[in-house]
């Protein structure tokens, strides 16, 4: 008799941010791990999950995310997907729409168990972010992806500056403390976002506030939410601690809900779509 396999783990809601795909640090093969393994009604993705609009620096398994993200929204999987836009994928909503099939939002509303949700990046409520947009992109984002170039195979160096760059703009309190207000005004229960890389929640003036972390960092984290109440989860590495990316894959395999379609993409969509994007994002 064959063993049998554990439950998939399930939840109305499933949401992660700031998986920056074109970062060298980006753990896309991690958070599409996440995905397939398991099940939920609607999938939040809180924005940043670009690096930039410099497509050329995907990578393999970056694309692998995307074209996961397209077969997912197909209408016949019964599972709604939201983009919220970020401040690093921000302009990206025409094309995402019309290749991923994914529809983008600046802030996304729902309501689940009788409480008004509310989902926005969180960049909004940094005014370092909002008030110097060019520095911010010039120093935060180019100048960062060249360090993770530069920096040793597993990113120490450029993971310490991240937390340490959070902690200096104060940037956790700030955002927790503006999303909250924002919430309030809103008449929302829980508001959800992103944007800090620190995974967060705190309860204030009747609004619950959680904050997903991001996955850049070597514990990366998302967020369930169902009819225990919402969770933050740190990704946790397969049982056995695959040291390569093809067994990963493997594991995947073995629970891919999508196995009537031919897996993530066929190697001559990833150029296909590859050009497509950089051809609108022009």
């Amino acid at each position: 008799m064959s063993p049998q396999l554990p439950a998939r783990p399930t939840c109305n809601t499933l949401i992660l941010s700031d998986l920056h795909l074109g970062a060298d640090m980006s753990r896309a093969r991690e958070a599409l791990h996440v995905l397939r393994n398991n099940d939920y009604r609607r999938l939040i993705l809180l924005g940043d999950i670009f690096a930039d609009l410099n497509f050329g620096r995907l990578k393999k398994e970056h694309w692998k995310f995307l074209g996961y993200i397209r077969k997912l929204s197909n209408p016949k999987r019964n599972v709604e997907v939201v983009w919220v836009e970020g401040n690093h994928d921000h302009g990206l909503a025409e094309i995402m729409s019309h290749l991923v099939g994914v529809r983008v939002y600046e802030e996304y509303v729902w309501e689940y168990q009788g409480l008004r949700h509310i989902a926005v990046h969180g960049h909004q409520f940094d005014g370092f972010s909002v008030s110097n947009v060019r520095v911010s992109y010039l120093i935060g984002t180019l100048a960062y992806l060249q360090l993770q170039k530069w920096d040793s195979k597993n990113k120490a160096l450029t993971r310490l500056l991240d937390r340490l760059n959070t902690r200096w703009l104060r940037l956790s309190p700030k955002v927790a403390e503006g999303a909250i207000a924002h919430a309030r005004h809103r008449h929302a229960a829980r508001i959800f976002c992103g944007h800090t890389h620190a995974a967060m929640n705190r309860a204030d003036h009747g609004v619950e506030y959680f904050n997903c972390g991001a996955w850049i960092d070597a514990h990366p984290t998302y967020i369930t939410i169902g009819e225990a109440g919402v969770e933050i989860r740190e990704y946790i590495e397969p049982s056995h601690d695959p040291s390569s990316e093809e067994e990963l894959e493997a594991s995947d395999s073995g629970t891919n809900e999508f196995d009537d379609d031919s897996g993530f993409m066929e190697e001559r969509e990833y150029g296909t779509l590859a050009a497509d994007l950089g051809t609108r994002s022009r």
